[in-house]
């Protein structure tokens, strides 16, 4: 069995293909034209340069695979929509998953579908994709619909429209606790709107070859960017986490139950299988070592040093999102840093420290979080940080050998062709992985900079 899954991100697209043992057959990269973005809130790119990036990709890795590929599915920035014609071609660039020209109509659906989102512990922020659905109909009186990134690619594997998945379409303003659309609202009605299914749907057959695809290929419903890398670490049954640490730091994991936070900080998309996926994303993160030149070096001078002395909230933008939602947060350092070792060591502690916070919110809700905690992302490759993140949490952390959405999107298209779904899917990802313990020396250190950080956090009126 070969599968394929398909990242269409912001930068570029990239398409794994993977074997029936989990192994990774083939990669393939192109990139996609940068985003236009204004002070106005404007973030547009040209929906066109989509298929043609997926296509050159899927080429690409179905000429280096020996057998069929049996499924394919797409995973995309979510939020992300553009008007389409009858015949399913842009009428105009998409508006990314950052634009603002919806943010009247979002502060008005947050009013008039209030209970709704009580009901789903969300909350619709500025640039959510409802509030641009809204505003594309009314400057697109001659559009057909809307289009999610997937549903466009899918559209073009098929020949034909397709229906949207349920992770592409909560952020535009789909209920998956009643899984329906919240009609109430879009000026328009729904008519406007495609029909949803849950992810892993079989979503149509290829009629004929496509873009080095066999006839009879499976085209399945995807998720967004991060539910796909989150199903590639693993974490696909109830009670596994994932702390995902990119450029942010993500959370997520899986629940029998609808978590709900009045706050908003966290949210949830609906598991493929009918149970919950809850997770959150903070603005701080990898971004706290950006730019860093010698950080193996430091790295491994800060591991020598031990604990820092100051304490540092590495936050490098105004506001936070995750654990605790700010708009007026700014990062802070607690004392004056011997040297460039001491805030290096501060910063990793510091991020661990958001962890730590965004774990306690968890089990605030009501969710238990026992561990192993998957660790993934690029900062989970420094032994430092990750043992900081262990010994913070007082969890046993569990190194991922994957984190791509890519990846992830393959675990989706092979759910569809596995009698186990997703459960047997994830079975497939190869194991090797490494487990970090909590180091009992730093633990007292450790704790008492993490009450420094709390109380400061609280004396700041942030949390």
């Amino acid at each position: 069995m070969t599968v394929v899954g398909v990242d269409v991100a912001t930068a570029g697209v990239r398409a794994f293909a993977v074997g029936g043992d989990g192994s990774v057959r083939m990669t393939a990269s192109a990139p996609l034209p940068a985003p236009v973005r204004d002070e106005s809130g404007r973030s547009e790119q040209d929906a066109r340069a989509w298929w043609p990036a997926v296509e050159a990709v899927l080429r690409r890795v179905t000429a280096e695979v020996a057998e069929p590929v049996r499924a394919v599915a797409v995973s995309a920035t979510s939020g992300t929509i553009v008007a389409v014609d009858s015949r399913g071609e842009p009428l105009g660039p998409a508006l990314m998953y950052d634009d603002r020209r919806g943010a009247d109509d979002n502060a008005k659906a947050a009013e008039v579908g209030a209970r709704r989102w009580h009901e789903l512990g969300m909350s619709v922020s500025p640039t959510a994709a409802l509030g641009r659905i809204n505003w594309l109909r009314r400057t697109c009186p001659d559009a057909a619909g809307i289009r999610h990134t997937p549903d466009l690619i899918g559209e073009k594997l098929l020949g034909r429209p397709v229906a949207t998945d349920s992770s592409h379409a909560l952020k535009s303003g789909y209920d998956p606790l009643r899984e329906e659309w919240a009609a109430e609202v879009f000026d328009f009605g729904v008519d406007w709107l495609p029909e949803v299914v849950r992810p892993t749907t079989v979503l149509g057959e290829l009629p004929g070859p496509v873009a080095g695809l066999p006839r009879g290929c499976l085209v399945v419903a995807g998720m967004t960017d991060g539910c796909a890398g989150q199903l590639a670490t693993g974490a696909v049954t109830p009670g596994r986490f994932a702390g995902i640490l990119g450029t942010t730091y993500v959370l997520k994991g899986v629940t029998e139950q609808l978590v709900r936070d009045p706050s908003g900080a966290l949210y949830s998309h609906r598991h493929p299988d009918g149970w919950w996926l809850p997770g959150g994303a903070s603005n701080t993160g990898g971004e706290a070592v950006a730019g860093v030149a010698n950080l193996a070096e430091l790295d491994a001078a800060a591991a020598e040093r031990g604990p820092a002395g100051v304490v540092a909230y590495p936050l490098r933008r105004a506001g936070e999102r995750f654990p605790f939602v700010s708009p007026e947060a700014r990062g802070f350092v607690l004392g004056e840093p011997r040297d460039e070792v001491e805030l290096h060591r501060a910063r990793l502690e510091g991020v661990a420290f958001v962890e730590r916070l965004a774990l306690a919110r968890l089990r605030e809700l009501g969710v238990p979080v026992t561990g192993p905690l998957v660790a993934a992302g690029g900062g989970s490759r420094s032994p430092l940080w990750t043992r900081i993140r262990a010994t913070v949490t007082g969890l046993d952390l569990q190194i991922s050998p994957q984190a791509e959405t890519g990846y992830g999107a393959a675990m989706l298209a092979a759910a569809a062709v596995l009698p186990g779904g997703l459960t047997e899917a994830a079975d497939l990802i190869p194991g090797g992985s490494s487990t970090i313990h909590p180091d009992p020396a730093e633990q007292p250190a450790l704790e008492e900079n993490y009450q420094r950080f709390v109380a400061e956090l609280t004396r700041r009126g942030w949390i």
